[in-house]
């Protein structure tokens, strides 16, 4: 089967799940582009379907039982599919085979055979999939990468992260287990990010989890320590939790300086990063952009230019086996090995965007999943 065709100059893109990231900043940011527009929602929530309808001018809205009919429609290009991570599939391959492209928020599955789906399905429709690594195309990250590849600060061998949230309980995020625990929701942050400074694949995995049952979560390790080793004897630790106040940093740390990020992962503000040579240290800053606006961006020039995207379904993948390899650990106790494996692609300079933020909106019947407590 052959991927859809755009006609008149922008990709049409419907969404999948009316969620605080869909509503809150995808659709934002995809009226925040030049190149595309939106014009279907999929939800099963009829207050939603109609406010976000009039907000956005879409279209049309359909349950997700009706799925099926809007890929028999012709009202889409694309798909921006932002569901619970276990639910990703079932709605990713049947699009992926009925020609229609797809950017998946990640983590692109929760296991490697659901991403091995994916990946063929893309292939049988000749569709373009795009993980949502929204970073990818963030000013401060990427001059990080350059800095790193240039050799600012020697060769890295160290990278250390720390990303926590205090999850709300009734959030769904704490009721669907590891799936939707913190490695896969926010540990796939510090695992991509080690990755690429790195430029290589980890050979093996160690992880420690803990519990505070007081906190009301689901049957889940709240709080994971994980150890990566990759080739030449280079270590990324990082510490991911849904039970301790909101924090964000990260370091990587070579034999002539560091580089050190805090804020490092979330957007609704600029990121910077301190970059410490020798003794000599100085603050780099960036002004906040558009990050889900730029993303989309830069899909739909993929899409209207016949160019593969470098967050492919291939890197998903990448990120996957490895938090399926913390999951082995975290049950048996013992450490996990990866077979060798190398990734070609890598994040370009190219990838950079700058659009502005957009303007805020109002949401419905959605909400920040965490909350700090006193």
């Amino acid at each position: 089967m052959n991927a859809r065709n755009v006609l008149g100059g922008k990709v049409r893109y419907g969404v999948v799940g009316g969620g605080s990231i869909a509503q809150g900043h995808f659709m934002p940011g995809v009226r925040n582009t030049k190149n595309s527009d939106l014009t279907v929602l999929v939800t099963g929530d009829p207050e939603k379907a109609e406010a976000l309808k009039e907000e956005f001018g879409l279209r049309k809205t359909y349950h997700y039982d009706q799925f099926d009919e809007l890929l028999a429609a012709d009202e889409v290009d694309a798909l921006y599919v932002a569901t619970p991570n276990h639910l990703h599939t079932r709605y990713v391959v049947p699009a992926l085979e009925a020609g229609v492209h797809v950017l998946l928020e990640k983590p692109m599955a929760t296991s490697e055979d659901e991403c091995r789906a994916m990946i063929e399905a893309a292939e049988k429709g000749g569709a373009k999939l795009m993980i949502a690594y929204r970073l990818h195309f963030e000013p401060a990250t990427i001059s990080a990468l350059e800095r790193v590849r240039a050799g600012d600060i020697g060769e890295a061998r160290v990278f250390n992260a720390t990303f926590t949230q205090a999850l709300k309980p009734d959030n769904h995020r704490a009721q669907n287990g590891f799936d939707t625990g913190p490695v896969y929701d926010i540990g796939v942050y510090p695992i991509n990010a080690a990755r690429h400074f790195f430029e290589a694949e980890p050979i093996e995995v160690r992880a420690v989890g803990s519990r505070n049952p007081e906190w009301g979560l689901d049957d889940m390790d709240d709080t994971v320590s994980v150890t990566l080793r990759f080739p030449g004897d280079r270590l990324a630790h990082f510490l991911v939790s849904y039970t301790l106040n909101s924090f964000e940093h990260y370091v990587v740390a070579g034999t002539k300086g560091s580089l050190a990020f805090h804020p490092a992962f979330t957007y609704g503000h600029g990121l910077e990063f301190r970059e410490t040579i020798g003794d000599e240290s100085e603050p780099r800053t960036f002004p906040e952009v558009d990050q889900f606006g730029s993303q989309a961006e830069y899909f739909s020039d993929c899409i209207l230019d016949g160019l593969d995207p470098e967050p492919d379904g291939e890197e998903g993948w990448c990120d996957v086996r490895v938090a399926e390899a913390i999951r082995r650990a975290l049950e048996t106790g013992r450490p996990e090995a990866l077979e060798p494996y190398s990734r070609s692609r890598r994040i370009e300079p190219t990838q950079v965007k700058g659009l502005a933020p957009p303007e805020p909106v109002e949401m419905v019947n959605a909400e920040d999943p965490s909350e700090n407590r006193d």
